[in-house]
């Protein structure tokens, strides 16, 4: 099975919401292959129609790189077909095991073409929110291998953002939750995310540059979880709130 065939299936998987078994370990591609998995699968949905609206970070925890034995972070593409208005109530049945995690979002004000250092950030970007990602894997059981995540597009399937606030808070050791119904399911610090969620941008500009793709002005990048995932229900109310920065919400239904 090639690339082209294996991209064939995840979409498939991520479209009409049904699982698939993992497929790495089988037809044996490398994590090179993966992102061009990744890619082929992106091009399905812009044949689609849909549009890109920025990237995504995974493995911005130190912890998760040792856990899963990599020495990197991984990153996805989001489009505006993932994208959640504040307080939108949506349908968990679009979705197959779904979860939530709480993330800074930031937006991007200047194309980001070669990689930056962070006293640059501020040239590329003016922006940022308290965000929620949720993440979906196409496979079984939510299990895989690195080369499997990365080619289902590190589990992406949907945002909300907040309110936008100017880059001008120091955002490396804010409080940050995730709350079900009220209650906090999740507790943690904005320097989990690679001890200040600004090096994401610096992680991302990197590893963009070296796959020869541009992060667009317009776009966003969500930073990277603070705190493990929760899963979702039906009839929930999801939010999260970070120090200084506000809160974003969602409902299932």
């Amino acid at each position: 099975m090639n690339n082209e065939e294996i991209a064939e299936i995840l979409d498939q998987a991520a479209k009409n919401a049904t699982a698939t078994q993992q497929l790495a370990e089988k037809h044996e591609f490398t994590l090179e292959d993966a992102y061009d998995i990744q890619r082929l699968s992106i091009d399905k949905r812009l044949a689609r129609g849909e549009e890109i609206t920025g990237f995504k970070l995974g493995f911005t925890s130190r912890a998760k790189m040792e856990q899963m034995g990599v020495h990197d972070l991984i990153w996805g593409i989001l489009t505006n077909e993932m994208e959640l208005q504040p307080q939108e109530e949506v349908n968990l049945d679009r979705w197959i095991h779904p979860r939530a995690e709480p993330e800074i979002a930031f937006r991007i004000s200047k194309d980001i073409e070669e990689s930056i250092s962070l006293k640059d950030i501020h040239k590329y970007v003016d922006a940022m929110a308290p965000a929620l990602e949720i993440i979906d894997s196409r496979y079984e059981n939510f299990k895989f291998s690195l080369e499997d995540v990365v080619a289902d597009n590190c589990s992406s399937t949907g945002y909300v953002i907040g309110d936008w606030i100017d880059l001008n808070t120091e955002i490396s050791d804010l409080n940050i939750d995730l709350r079900i119904n009220n209650e906090v399911i999740q507790e943690g610090k904005t320097s989990a995310i690679l001890n200040n969620p600004l090096q994401s941008l610096v992680e991302l500009s990197r590893l963009a540059s070296k796959a020869g793709i541009k992060v667009k002005k317009g776009q966003v990048v969500l930073a990277g979880a603070a705190t493990a995932a929760s899963y979702l229900e039906k009839n929930q109310h999801i939010e999260t709130q970070v120090e200084k920065l506000g809160k974003v919400s969602f409902k299932t239904k």
